[in-house]
């Protein structure tokens, strides 16, 4: 990924501060209204997700690809990727929103977990649901289901765009998760989306405020002028 945009050193960490519901906001006014990876939860609540995507493809399984009864550590995309993804990135499957198998159980999650990998997004289902749950790295997914990935899969390719959750996904974009969910941010524009959601929190603790200290939502949702310069005396005195 060597010819992409390079991201600004505090444009992922400024994005953990970030909600997705303030990142949709922000790409709609960009044009993005398909950028939500459709049903997708943390398996653990209160889980938050950031990073770049590294991508993997799931096709559907074939009886003499994927019921053999023996898998390749070296030729099965899937496990090939496991080992692929660069610390820090997080893997996103496209499982073709089916949930009548899992996409990942926790062994393989637990080998991303220890491989630094920033965590996982798939629109399928995941078996181990619980156990994945506790570990120390986000994994989001549709639903929860005890069977095995071959069943219905066959990992096909990896590090090429793809489909998940009804939203377009290029290998380095960037994907923030939440407790709504996970949204993907075209690469091109993680930097200035950063750089606004950073400033539309902000603005939004302040108008939170006035409306807890009993203030109408004229003139404060949105500012007026005169809230607006309000709010510039509120910023500058933190």
């Amino acid at each position: 990924m060597s010819d992409l945009l390079p991201l600004a050193e505090e444009t992922l960490p400024a994005l953990r501060t970030v909600s997705t519901a303030t990142i949709t906001t922000l790409l709609t006014r960009h044009g993005l209204r398909r950028a939500v990876v459709a049903g997708v939860r943390p398996c653990a609540p209160g889980d938050r997700l950031v990073g770049e995507a590294f991508t993997l493809r799931y096709i559907p399984a074939r009886e003499d690809l994927d019921w053999t009864g023996t898998i390749d550590n070296l030729a099965d995309a899937q496990r090939v990727a496991i080992e692929r993804v660069p610390p820090g990135q997080v893997l996103v499957m496209d499982a073709r929103g089916d949930i009548s198998s899992g996409s990942l159980g926790a062994i393989l999650a637990t080998r991303l977990q220890f491989r630094g990998v920033a965590g996982v997004v798939t629109d399928g289902a995941v078996r181990d649901h619980a156990e994945i749950g506790a570990l120390q790295m986000p994994v989001f997914c549709r639903a929860a289901h005890p069977g095995a990935n071959k069943i219905i899969y066959h990992p096909q390719d990896f590090g090429l765009p793809i489909g998940c959750g009804g939203v377009a996904v290029f290998p380095g974009d960037v994907i923030v998760g939440d407790d709504d969910g996970a949204v993907v941010v075209p690469r091109h524009l993680a930097n200035q989306v950063a750089v606004d959601g950073v400033e539309m929190e902000r603005r939004e603790r302040f108008i939170v405020e006035r409306i807890r200290a009993g203030r109408s939502i004229v003139g404060t949702y949105p500012l007026n002028a005169e809230g607006l310069a309000e709010y510039e005396r509120w910023k500058s005195g933190r």
